[in-house]
């Protein structure tokens, strides 16, 4: 009983699970997404105004080199300054000097050419120029190119990247946490129901039993009232049957059988019923042999039949074929909407609620043919009707051995 219920239950935490995740986790990684594009835009400013700064101190310390030197010798011939131009380099940073009218006198930088700007950026690099009025060595600007920093950038937003992935997947775990204890009264509340269904079948066993025994020795009765007082105990005892089979859960054998014959039994058995409704049969069988428990058949006739003569008018038809392997079982009854139809065979949803039962008897049915791959179609429309086709998977061949 315990496995079925966790089974259904886990099924529904899973949907309900997975809108609340959805929509947890979708507002998690917008919070995430703006989090981390914020906190890279304030990192990347940073980077930025320390590489500036790092880069005018270095060019000025360039500069007051160039200016120490003019001091100490002020005639230098092209060649020495270009030797010290060369050797002067003392940070990290790619450098160029170059005279009033733009030409280089030494550089290690390729396609400059903008002088207008202290600091700017083009091509993902950064440049720094340094302008010298006094024009020491002949050196009007400095120019310094750094090769770093777009790979600085790369590395913290793997970095960011990598961060928020933890976080999501930690929030995603908090999530799944938090809904199922969110869920956990749901649950409590479908065991208790459960639970409920399973002792009130107890108690109904026995004296359903006793009524069926009681009416069929009845003698002296008036025989429409014995077949009424009959055809409500059947009743009773196909909505016992149901509730125990779907609580108990119980594994049954397989076996070979016409499928012809047990629904005309079943037929006959809750013939009462079809009777006090004034309904019209139509039955047309071929025998058709099924591999599978012969209780199992029993109860998808049984719901079968008792939802088709529930949700079916005083004197309407109901049509039961089976041919090709095809059961089909069709009223002429109220019809399902077509927005119920997709949650028809859940348990404990019903087509109609002013018709009473529990919702169980097409979830059992459902079950069972999903138990024997046996394909299920409903066909349904207000007002005009609902049938149900079942279509049988061939029994398995019989292996003989010859000597």
């Amino acid at each position: 009983m315990s496995k079925e219920r966790v089974i259904v239950l886990t099924s529904y935490e899973k949907r309900s699970l997975f809108r609340f995740l959805t929509l947890y986790l979708g507002s998690v990684f917008v919070l995430l997404a703006i989090i981390g594009y914020l906190f890279y835009e304030n990192n990347r400013t940073a980077m930025l105004s320390a590489m500036k700064f790092e880069m005018m101190y270095q060019g000025r310390m360039l500069s007051s080199h160039i200016m120490m030197k003019a001091m100490d010798e002020e005639d230098m011939e092209d060649a020495q300054r270009y030797r010290f131009l060369s050797s002067l380099k003392h940070c990290r940073f790619l450098v160029g000097y170059y005279e009033d009218d733009e030409e280089p006198i030494y550089t290690e930088i390729e396609g400059i050419d903008r002088f207008d700007e202290g600091f700017f950026i083009r091509n993902d690099r950064s440049y720094a120029v340094i302008e010298d009025h006094d024009e020491h060595l002949g050196v009007h600007y400095i120019v310094l190119k750094e090769n770093e920093l777009v790979e600085a950038f790369a590395h913290l937003r793997r970095k960011i990247i990598g961060y928020l992935l933890l976080s999501f997947l930690l929030m995603g775990v908090v999530g799944y946490f938090l809904g199922r204890l969110f869920l956990r009264p749901v649950r409590e509340q479908i065991e208790a129901l459960d639970r409920f269904i399973s002792d009130t079948t107890h108690e109904l066993n026995t004296p359903v039993s006793a009524i069926l025994m009681t009416i069929r020795s009845l003698k002296g009765v008036d025989e429409k009232k014995r077949k009424r007082l009959e055809a409500s105990a059947k009743r009773l005892h196909v909505t016992y049957n149901s509730l125990t089979y779907r609580l108990e859960g119980k594994e049954e054998v397989c076996e070979r059988f016409d499928l012809a014959t047990v629904i005309e039994e079943r037929v006959g058995y809750v013939k009462e019923l079809i009777d006090a409704k004034r309904l019209k049969l139509m039955l047309s069988l071929e025998p058709t042999e099924v591999y599978m428990a012969r209780s199992s058949a029993e109860r998808l006739a049984d719901n079968l039949l008792s939802n088709a003569i529930k949700y079916t008018d005083i004197e309407d038809a109901i049509r039961i074929s089976l041919h090709e392997r095809r059961l089909t079982v069709a009223d002429t009854g109220i019809g399902i909407a077509k927005e119920a139809q997709k949650d028809i065979f859940k348990r404990y949803r019903r087509a109609n609620g002013e018709r009473g039962g529990f919702g169980l008897g097409l979830n059992i049915v459902a079950g069972i043919c999903k138990q024997y791959k046996i394909r299920i179609e409903l066909e349904s429309e207000e007002g005009v009707g609902t049938r149900f086709t079942l279509h049988f998977p061939p029994p398995p061949q019989v292996s003989r051995d010859y000597p």
